[in-house]
């Protein structure tokens, strides 16, 4: 069912976002996919197209066609890849793909995807992939959920027999860096509902995810010529190793699953006299996040007792809570991804996911908001693929969430 078209959003479009910019979108290269896209969406018939001059969202309708009021159904994606080489993606088919060999990207053979290395691969015999050609990521997140809702709405324009209600879509910017939902307009968007297609491998139904802060860490070292150092010199590369040494040493992302939050080192840049560090924070409960901000509070303190008041500063803020606090109030929209699933003999995966999606700020905004597979393994590196037929079954499952919307009351 997949168009054509649809794989465009995998070729040699560059749309990473940009943590260290302060503009909507964060990246150049956003704006000109987005524009890209509206151009498309236009061509394959929806109305009212138009990129939001406040977010950037790139929104777009598909009327109803049944003769009663349903509630309308929104579907949302995001554009922007991670922080990855983007550059000159050029992905590759593996037809018929036998779950067992071993798949060359680059052309030397040095980069590949091994069913030892990546057991999930075993589950594709049979299925075509998408690959990356060893050096850039795929952008499968979320390319894939975009390819999905962009098919789905072609399909139903080709397929006036179909009856749905009222849609609309929204392809958003920024999700990879967390800004991208910050000023999403729940009520321009004008969805009673929505899902965002943002997941991974085939089944996942996502309702729960991650508490989140984001933190900076700001060093003022103390730079004298090392021969005269004793009791003057401070080493703002030695205070970070305190500070990062001061968090528990087991309470990190390689070390946790589950429900087991962390705080997770993302980069250090620095030199004797001044350094940086970026972390993320993550908890499942909302007083776990606080505690875990109160650490960070604790260590600053206690540095700073050590080398001098000022020398340690931080700037810490919240990204998005977790959904579940909104969506335990909103399980039906949760019951008809649920049953979409099980129609198409699809075993819903309920994990609490391990990270957050633009639906965790929306569905605070009022718009409940989980979140659906789209298919992607190995997201955000060299080892990211997607099966064809995976994509092929979100978009029957967005078929089915349609379906199931007709029978519901306004």
């Amino acid at each position: 069912m997949l168009t054509n078209s649809s794989f465009n959003a995998f070729r040699n479009t560059v749309s990473r976002s940009d943590e260290n910019s302060t503009t909507i979108p964060s990246s150049e290269r956003e704006t000109v996919f987005l524009n890209a896209l509206k151009d498309e969406l236009v061509k394959i018939g929806l109305s009212n197209v138009r990129i939001h001059p406040v977010n950037s969202y790139l929104i777009a309708e598909l009327p109803s066609n049944l003769d009663h009021d349903v509630p309308v159904l929104g579907l949302i994606s995001h554009v922007d890849t991670a922080d990855f080489n983007s550059v000159d993606i050029k992905p590759k088919i593996v037809e018929n793909y036998d779950g067992k060999s071993i798949i060359k990207l680059d052309k030397e053979g040095k980069i590949t995807l091994d069913p030892k290395v990546f057991p999930s691969l075993t589950k594709y015999a049979g299925q075509t992939l998408i690959t990356t050609s060893g050096d850039t990521l795929l952008g499968s997140d979320d390319k894939s959920g975009v390819s999905e809702i962009v098919t789905t709405m072609e399909y139903l324009l080709d397929h006036p027999e179909i009856k749905h209600g009222k849609i609309v879509i929204g392809l958003g910017p920024d999700e990879e860096i967390g800004t991208g939902a910050d000023k999403f307009d729940v009520k321009d968007f004008g969805a009673d509902f929505a899902y965002t297609v943002d997941g991974g491998p085939v089944g996942q139904l996502e309702y729960e995810t991650f508490s989140a802060a984001g933190l900076k860490v700001h060093i003022t070292g103390k730079d004298v010529h090392p021969g005269s150092a004793k009791g003057i010199m401070i080493n703002a590369l030695t205070v970070a190793n305190d500070f990062q040494n001061d968090l528990p040493s087991d309470e990190v992302p390689e070390k946790t699953e589950g429900r087991e939050g962390f705080f997770h080192l993302l980069s250090l840049n620095g030199t004797v006299d001044a350094a940086e560090m970026s972390y993320i924070i993550r908890d499942f409960k909302r007083d776990g996040l606080e505690a875990r901000k109160d650490k960070i509070k604790q260590i600053v303190q206690e540095l700073n007792q050590k080398y001098g008041e000022g020398t340690v500063s931080i700037d810490m803020n919240d990204q998005y809570y977790n959904m579940y606090e909104v969506m335990k109030d909103h399980m039906d929209v949760v019951k008809i991804a649920e049953q979409a699933m099980k129609n198409l003999n699809i075993e819903p995966d309920e994990a609490a996911v391990r990270g957050g999606t633009d639906g965790s700020k929306i569905s605070f905004m009022g718009l409940p908001t989980p979140n659906l597979f789209a298919g992607g393994e190995n997201m955000h590196g060299r080892y990211e693929y997607v099966s064809e037929e995976a994509m092929e079954q979100a978009v029957n499952v967005i078929l089915e969430i349609i379906k199931l919307n007709n029978d519901r009351q306004k």
